[in-house]
């Protein structure tokens, strides 16, 4: 009787564990990889899974090298329900500098409920910072998910002085956060299809660094074999604080304080830098600041050599462009028309030191710091070439006043056209003569009522128009910036997402927001944009390109 009644209960608990398994099999936050299976978490509305590695951690004697593909085999489910961690960084918002960790190379997958359709379009997205600071949770996955149609991914990349040191030769090379960006690319491609994402419909889209990040990967020929389309939102390559020169002196300025003395050896330089604590490394970023956070990328892309092994970029990127070898994709850049407000309004702060607001100050610091703020430090010869560049551009944007309250507006003025406006018809010159693949572009023309002006600044009393992230921030909601948004910005939010929909499924490459249509800038006479704003969006031309 005994062992009859045993028989019953293994039968039974054979059949539960068989039926646990048939249930794993069909439970859709399990998904199987080459690795394993993973498990993600039921968000209500999607799924996520998060902080799924594609690179090996770029620890120890892998730190400053470039990512090599996540190998290990998962022999357990891997746990993908921990949002990501942020890349260790010297963050500029916070008053907790040091923030995130060394091993941070994941992606995280998020994709709708959606009993309609069991495949989705998906837009893949590098989160913005200057390539100092930022990470996959300051762009949230709420207005993409609640429209149901396309799986979104997010990349975290390495960034400051980890991603991209450089002493200007192949031992030290730099560019390590491009190339962690480049070979996520490469493992969504190839396992995206598992979480219900189409391979062949991806279109990758970036912000103010990402948006930079976004348009240098593009200029590698093979892009097409990883995305079909690409955006670039308030930043491209051709932006001055992008690909920078005089990285070999900063790495060794890098060296010498972290301890490791006055070296003048790349090898050694490197060996040293493996050896000490990467938040050490991160923590001298504020050596590099002349003042509050300025200049926002002291550590960013550089041209490699060519004898760089991995090498991301060895031809500056104008060069590129006009070789005819880059990607043949389409293409949107975009800036938003106060974009400078940005770096200009963290100027109306007041220095804790002496009480007066850093624009004031700016009257007699301004052949010192405009070098900097402005980044063409390394882009000139002397001393007497920035001091005349410098006294020029004074008296272009602001005459004989004096830097003021009442003079700020033409200052953001003259960080927008240069840090971010007059990049882009310029890119769109150069991609419209030595490109096949059709070009648009579109400037954001609607403020919102609480943007990063008034967040940097501390200030609520200045009107700082449509700035940097007014327009992003409705396609990946930011909770930090904005507790909710008006009826007109939930009326742009849908339009920019279906946007990027349509972009991704098109065969042509044709791009509408709403009832607009983009007018095409391949081989075109005219530089063409569309303007949004809160009442709607019209093409406008310019007669020529600048």
């Amino acid at each position: 009787m005994f062992l009859f009644k045993w028989l019953i209960c293994l039968v039974l608990l054979l059949a539960k564990l068989k039926y646990t398994e048939a249930g794993a099999e069909l439970d859709p936050l399990i998904v199987e990889i080459p690795n394993g299976k993973l498990r993600g978490r039921d968000n209500g509305n999607y799924f996520s899974y998060e902080s799924v590695p594609y690179a090996e951690p770029p620890i120890g004697e892998l730190r400053f090298e470039a990512p090599q593909p996540y190998s290990q085999e998962w022999r357990d489910v891997f746990d993908a329900t921990q949002p990501a961690v942020d890349c260790l960084q010297w963050k500029q918002f916070r008053n907790e500098k040091l923030q995130g960790e060394e091993d941070c190379l994941t992606v995280s997958i998020y994709r709708p409920k959606n009993k309609t359709r069991s495949s989705y379009p998906v837009v893949v997205l590098l989160h913005g910072g200057c390539f100092m600071f930022g990470g996959a949770a300051s762009y949230g996955q709420e207005y993409i998910m609640r429209e149901g149609k396309m799986l979104l991914v997010k990349i975290s990349y390495r960034l400051g002085p980890l991603g991209f040191t450089s002493t200007g030769d192949k031992n030290l090379p730099g560019n390590y956060g491009l190339k962690d960006q480049r070979l996520a690319l490469r493992w969504i491609k190839q396992n995206i299809a598992s979480f219900g994402g189409m391979p062949e419909n991806i279109v990758l889209i970036g912000h103010s660094a990402g948006g930079a990040s976004t348009h240098l990967q593009l200029l590698h020929e093979d892009f097409s074999q990883l995305a079909r389309a690409a955006i670039s939102v308030s930043g491209n390559a051709l932006d001055p604080w992008v690909v920078q020169q005089g990285g070999r002196r900063r790495a060794f300025e890098l060296g010498r304080i972290v301890g490791c003395g006055q070296l003048a050896d790349s090898v050694e330089l490197k060996k040293c830098l493996k050896s000490k604590p990467a938040r050490e490394i991160v923590s001298a970023v504020r050596s590099f600041l002349v003042f509050s956070y300025v200049p926002f990328t002291p550590f960013g892309p550089v041209v490699e050599p060519a004898d760089a092994p991995d090498a991301f970029l060895t031809q500056d990127p104008r060069d590129v462009i006009k070789s005819g070898k880059f990607s043949q994709v389409p293409w949107v850049v975009t800036y938003t028309t106060e974009d400078g407000g940005y770096n200009a309004a963290l100027l109306l702060k007041k220095n804790k030191t002496t009480g007066e607001t850093w624009i004031e100050t700016l009257n007699d610091r301004w052949f010192d710091w405009a070098p900097y703020l402005l980044f063409y430090r390394d882009s000139k010869k002397t001393i007497k070439d920035m001091d005349v560049f410098s006294r020029d551009l004074r008296q272009k944007y602001l005459g004989d006043r004096r830097f003021s309250v009442e003079s700020y507006w033409d200052l953001q003025r003259m960080f927008t056209d240069i840090l971010f406006k007059n990049s882009v018809p310029e890119a769109i010159d150069l991609h419209r003569k030595r490109g096949q693949s059709p070009v648009y572009s579109f400037v954001y023309d609607n403020p919102a009522v609480s943007g990063l002006g008034q967040v940097l600044s501390n200030r609520t009393d200045v009107f700082f128009g449509t700035v940097h992230g007014d327009d992003v921030f409705l396609m990946f909601d930011d909770v930090s910036l904005r507790t909710a948004i008006r009826p007109d910005e939930e009326v742009i939010s849908r339009k920019f997402i279906k946007m990027i929909e349509d972009f991704a499924l098109s065969d042509k490459g044709t791009l509408s927001f709403g009832e607009c249509s983009f007018q095409n800038n391949l081989n075109s006479k005219e530089y063409q944009v569309l303007r949004i704003t809160r009442n709607g969006c019209r093409n406008e031309q310019y007669n020529q390109f600048l």
